[in-house]
């Protein structure tokens, strides 16, 4: 489409109207000049001054929506452009609300795209967009090759007999140290004046909810709700709510691949100790301002 001659003119003239008299500011003349370009033929966009006049007030109308994500607005001119072509803009009762609709769409699959490294189309698909973007190993404090199963091999042919025990005592030591992770978790937040018999119900709880869940995610948000858990712990809310953020981890995607964010639990399962965990004068006044009955953040005390 040829514009180059129309660049320094107002977008859409001083009304919108082209000179068939049609104001595609409007739904009824949007409609009106999209039909007739249908009907001129393949050619009437790059010759029709009405279409190029038409093109830059798509261009003005959605910068902001290209800009809030990260596009040029022309890239959105260029959907808006594909849109109008369609026999559904053209039939639409209300045909800017059609062409936004789109030019939403795709800006939305653009920086997906973008994000994810892929094409536009594969972006659109939503097994493809459920994805978080690219991150490098470097981004996290911890490797993630020391941790996540995806990097961790086991040889299924092995015949050896002392592989065999090896691996049967890393599944044994794995579970104790799931089990001593717990321990370590109740005698951290007992150091703190935490009343054991409550810490200790109340850890094996969220342990529990989390081997269901999978999710630590998942776990803090069915745990948030679950008022009768709270009830039988006798705990007031801010101290259960505090509770669950220590030992999951503040679960806020900012937050995930910092040391709030990991939780007490993970961070003696990546070998901390109580010991280091004592030394984070955040973690510790967190837990003692939540612990029942102790200091609130205004008091003394």
């Amino acid at each position: 489409m040829n514009i180059d001659n129309h660049e320094h003119e107002d977008p859409a003239g001083s009304s919108g109207a082209g000179p068939w008299g049609e104001d595609f500011t409007t739904n009824e003349g949007l409609r009106a000049l999209l039909n007739r370009l249908h009907q001129a033929g393949p050619h009437a966009w790059e010759h029709d001054p009405t279409a190029a006049k038409l093109m830059m007030f798509a261009a003005e109308k959605y910068a902001p929506l290209a800009r809030k994500h990260g596009l040029d607005p022309w890239e959105a001119a260029s959907a808006a452009f594909d849109v109008m072509r369609t026999k559904s803009a053209r039939r639409a009762t209300e045909p800017w609300a059609v062409i936004t609709h789109a030019v939403r769409i795709t800006c939305i699959a653009e920086e997906r795209g973008q994000g994810l490294l892929c094409s536009v189309h594969q972006a659109r698909r939503p097994h493809i967009s459920k994805y978080h973007d690219p991150e490098r190993f470097s981004d996290r404090e911890n490797p993630l090759t020391d941790y996540h199963p995806a990097f961790q091999i086991n040889d299924p042919t092995a015949d050896n007999d002392d592989e065999r025990r090896e691996v049967v005592a890393g599944s044994a030591r794995a579970c104790t140290s799931a089990s001593a992770a717990v321990e370590e978790a109740i005698r951290f937040l007992t150091l703190l004046r935490w009343p054991e018999a409550t810490v200790r119900i109340a850890v094996e709880h969220v342990c529990g909810v989390l081997t269901k869940t999978g999710s630590r995610q998942a776990t803090v948000e069915a745990l948030r709700r679950d008022k009768e858990s709270r009830a039988l712990l006798d705990l007031p809310g801010r101290s259960w709510t505090s509770l669950l953020r220590v030992l999951l981890g503040d679960t806020r995607p900012g937050f995930a691949v910092t040391v709030s964010g990991r939780g007490v639990l993970l961070r003696l399962l990546l070998g901390e100790t109580v010991r280091s965990l004592l030394r984070d004068e955040d973690l510790v006044l967190a837990v003692a301002l939540a612990a029942p009955g102790g200091p609130t953040r205004g008091g003394r005390g």
